[in-house]
């Protein structure tokens, strides 16, 4: 290694890389710092967000240094190898964070906010059930879902009525509690409950 590697040393991106590929710190720290104004101009220019960028650019270089034997010299250079990482990573997050932005609007329910509704037919159905037995299934439930079998049951809104509230297409919203009480059935009947079915046809009448 020592060999390969020495420090105070300007070395070719491929001697960087096989140091690297061998364990060495100081050839990650240089290649490091001698990219990270490159990354950092990729991810702040994806995301408008210097902390943001901060913290994609610190997985972009674990990615780099995971994938560091995937690299081919003879295919392209390594600045545009860590780029193509650099806009792939970047684009990633902001698709996740999207996607983040589209739940979080959806305020969580819980088992209190239920009770505080006005009572109805479903709620006291549903409230004959064990309350714990009902709070261990639901909170198995991704939360669209888990916020659509609430607002269904207990705060008895329509699909539209959601899907005007959630700002959401109505198809959305009806995905979204159809496999709501689908996946609560097959959590109710792990738990060896297994009456969900009637009140799934008694909401379809409502909607």
């Amino acid at each position: 290694m020592r060999d390969r590697y020495t420090m105070g040393n300007k070395h070719s991106s491929a001697e960087l890389l096989l140091a690297i590929r061998e364990g060495s710190i100081e050839a990650f720290n240089e290649l490091y710092n001698r990219y990270v104004p490159l990354v950092m101009h990729i991810t702040l220019h994806c995301v408008q967000d210097r902390m943001e960028a901060e913290e994609i650019c610190h997985d972009i270089f674990l990615e780099v240094l995971r994938k560091s034997e995937q690299y081919d010299d003879s295919r392209g250079s390594l600045d545009a190898w860590i780029a193509v990482i650099a806009r792939s990573r970047s684009m990633d997050y902001m698709r996740k964070k999207k996607r983040r932005a589209a739940v979080v609007s959806l305020e969580p329910l819980t088992i209190e906010d239920a009770k505080e509704t006005t009572a109805t037919p479903e709620t006291i159905t549903m409230g004959k059930l064990d309350r714990e037995l009902l709070q261990e299934a639901i909170g198995e439930l991704p939360l669209t879902q888990r916020n659509a079998i609430y607002a269904a049951y207990f705060q008895e809104k329509t699909q539209n009525e959601m899907a005007t509230d959630w700002k959401v297409p109505l198809g959305t919203v009806k995905s979204w509690v159809r496999y709501g009480i689908g996946n609560l059935k097959k959590q109710l009947e792990k738990r060896g409950w297994h009456h969900l079915e009637e009140r799934k046809d008694s909401y379809d009448q409502r909607s």
